[in-house]
């Protein structure tokens, strides 16, 4: 078996994702690891989701309007942060919802990407809530998504651990 741990562009895409048959390594899966590729799935695409609505790409149409009403809505649930912060948050939660996203959806690095991508959800949730209230994050399942990636994250730490445990089974 090949250890492809320090270059994850040499994993096949198959294999990155668990696809059954796709290499030794997935014949180790669960048979319930489908559910963690569709989390992560799921929470990546809606990652690329709201970066795209952001952009205008589902209206099809490729403007900064559509980033400037983005910025609106930012203002609206960081209403607690200094204005002049609001791009600065605007663009982060762009490159990493962007990076994020990409990340989930092809397998990598994904320990740290889906811790990442809990605690930018939890930060988002508890921003909707002090903005808004505690119903807003919870009509929009924030909270339910940060514990989906939490899980994620959870389950890629434990089986790092065990691969890298010198008593491996």
């Amino acid at each position: 078996m090949t250890n492809h741990s320090h270059n994850p562009s040499a994993i096949p895409a198959a294999e990155r994702i668990g696809l059954p048959g796709s290499s030794a390594r997935t014949k180790t899966i669960r048979p319930d690891g489908w559910v963690y590729v569709y989390a992560r799935l799921a929470l990546g695409a809606a990652f690329l989701s709201a970066v795209a609505s952001r952009f205008g790409l589902w209206d099809r149409t490729l403007d900064l309007k559509h980033f400037a009403t983005f910025l609106e809505y930012t203002a609206e649930v960081n209403s607690f942060m200094p204005p002049a912060t609001i791009p600065l948050l605007a663009w982060a939660a762009t490159v990493a919802e962007t990076s994020l996203g990409i990340l989930l959806i092809s397998g990598w690095w994904s320990r740290w990407v889906s811790l990442a991508s809990a605690v930018l959800l939890a930060m988002f949730g508890t921003a909707m809530a002090i903005s808004f209230g505690l119903k807003s994050p919870m009509d929009y399942s924030v909270f339910s998504a940060s514990a989906a990636a939490a899980l994620l994250a959870q389950r890629a730490f434990r089986q790092h651990r065990q691969q890298s445990s010198p008593h491996r089974m």
